[in-house]
């Protein structure tokens, strides 16, 4: 035996160049940060050109500031504090063309520069860069601007002509309301990125093709507002137009882009739909109750700081205890 032994250790070590030591996990996936947001690029490339399209240059301009500005914010950044520069995994400049999506073709290029610092420095990098902020960097940027500059962050035009959004139209409830067919392919008043449903529901359908992204924030998301806005309405019961109310605002662009990023989001499926249907409740609250036309910036937000309650609550039980651990 003692032999056998011996001749399967000298085996083994003749073929030790063939075999790697290291900790866990051992089942690896393809994927890396890079692939994943080349990925998420390729998505949003549908909705850049329709912006671009129906806003013009200066959508392209506003677009490419905040791109820059991000990337330009997250190097400076780390070469300040002696952290290594990690601009080339892309995250910079998908939170940078997320911001953009989120901010009117009109605001000044000056006010575009410092959101794009503000969410890369404030809201990204004092949390610990990537995979540690506590709510989607993007959506917090928005905010700020729209606190600082609430008259530029919503001053809304199409062709040159200055106007209101369709859901700024339902809640006033004055205005002709754009068709549902201008809205559905964009051609409407807005921020840059978030008008084109039909743009965003292709980028939202080939990461869930590339599997980035699944089905169960944006299903649930989706349909809680559609059901709530129908059921709800804005004069009653049952006089709401849920299609129009799902394809109108950034509701597209929240549940497919903002509301599944990765770090501010639940990791399990269950909690994924249960954080799905409280960003759709609070959507649908905030536009048919609040103030604001809008919710879904804010519904994200909120319900980004509840993702560890959700977690704590939904993750599976770890094996060999009582309970969660």
């Amino acid at each position: 035996m003692s032999n056998e032994i011996q001749n399967s250790n000298l085996d083994l070590g003749s073929l030790s160049g063939s075999f790697v030591l290291s900790s866990s996990p051992h089942v690896r996936e393809k994927y890396s940060i890079n692939t994943i947001m080349r990925d998420v690029i390729i998505a949003l490339i549908p909705a850049t050109a329709a912006g671009i399209y129906f806003f013009g240059l200066q959508a392209l301009m506003v677009t490419l500031t905040c791109v820059l500005s991000s990337v330009f914010a997250e190097y400076a950044w780390q070469k300040a504090t002696g952290r290594k520069v990690t601009i080339n995994d892309y995250s910079a400049a998908i939170t940078g063309l997320l911001l953009a999506f989120n901010v009117p073709p009109t605001l000044p290029l000056w006010m575009a520069f410092v959101g794009s610092v503000f969410t890369i420095i404030v809201v990204k990098q004092l949390f610990g860069g990537l995979g540690q902020n506590i709510v989607n960097p993007a959506l917090a940027g928005r905010a700020f601007l729209l606190a600082c500059w609430p008259v530029a962050m919503t001053t809304w035009t199409l062709n040159g002509v200055t106007g209101a959004t369709p859901l700024a139209i339902l809640k006033s409830g004055t205005g002709e309301l754009p068709s549902l067919f201008n809205v559905f392919i964009g051609n409407v008043g807005g921020c840059i990125g978030e008008t084109s449903a039909l743009a965003l529901i292709i980028g939202g359908a080939y990461l869930l093709y590339r599997r980035v992204i699944t089905w169960h924030i944006p299903a649930s998301y989706i349909a809680t507002v559609f059901v709530l806005t129908t059921v709800i309405g804005r004069n009653g019961l049952m006089t709401g137009n849920g299609l129009y109310e799902i394809f109108a605002g950034g509701l597209m662009i929240g549940a497919f882009f903002m509301a599944t990023d990765y770090t501010t989001s639940p990791i399990t499926p269950k909690g994924q739909i249960i954080f799905g249907i409280g960003c759709g409740l609070i959507a649908s609250v905030i536009r048919i109750f609040g103030g604001y036309p809008e919710g879904v910036s804010y519904s994200i937000l909120l319900m980004n700081l509840c993702v560890p309650l959700i977690d704590r609550y939904t993750a599976p039980r770890v094996f060999g205890t009582g309970g969660v651990k």
